[in-house]
């Protein structure tokens, strides 16, 4: 009796060792990821190697454009609602459509262009080498899948590009 006693004793101590530790681990991993989820910016730091001097200059331009970028990007909603409504219920591309469709296409330009200009602006905050690794993935990006970016950055959840 007294040998399973122990034995029962023992696995209880080993399950409550096992349990003490996998919760702390998991509150570490847990810290980590909540802190790197509200830093939208670590992957800059880990991907170029930035000091915590460089990556300051970057998160100043980075706050600077925000309000810039949720502008545009709000002007752009706008125009692709109010497109939506004069295309709504027509058989037909009106004059106006048209004339919208072509507002719509110059805000997305000044869109990519002003993006561009941001990323270059960071480039130049960073070592050389690093800003121009950066700077040609972003032109990448930007020109690549600009209509992509732009989808998840609006509010709107229009019709994506490619369903019909």
């Amino acid at each position: 009796m007294k040998r399973p006693l122990t034995t029962l004793l023992g696995a209880l101590l080993i399950c409550g060792g096992l349990f003490a530790a996998a919760y702390f681990v998991s509150r570490q991993v847990c810290a980590g990821c909540c802190q790197n989820a509200k830093d939208d910016l670590a992957w800059l730091r880990q991907e170029f190697h930035l000091s915590d001097g460089e990556m300051a200059r970057v998160r100043t331009l980075h706050e600077g454009y925000l309000p810039k970028c949720a502008e545009m990007c709000e002007e752009i909603a706008a125009k692709k609602r109010e497109l939506q409504t004069a295309l709504t219920g027509s058989t037909n591309v009106t004059a106006e459509a048209t004339r919208m469709i072509s507002e719509l296409a110059a805000l997305r330009a000044q869109c990519q262009t002003q993006m561009l200009e941001h990323f270059a602006e960071v480039s130049r905050a960073m070592p050389a080498e690093q800003g121009k690794r950066y700077l040609a993935e972003m032109q990448r990006l930007t020109l690549g899948t600009h209509e992509q970016i732009e989808q998840s950055m609006s509010d709107s959840a229009d019709h994506a590009h490619g369903e019909h």
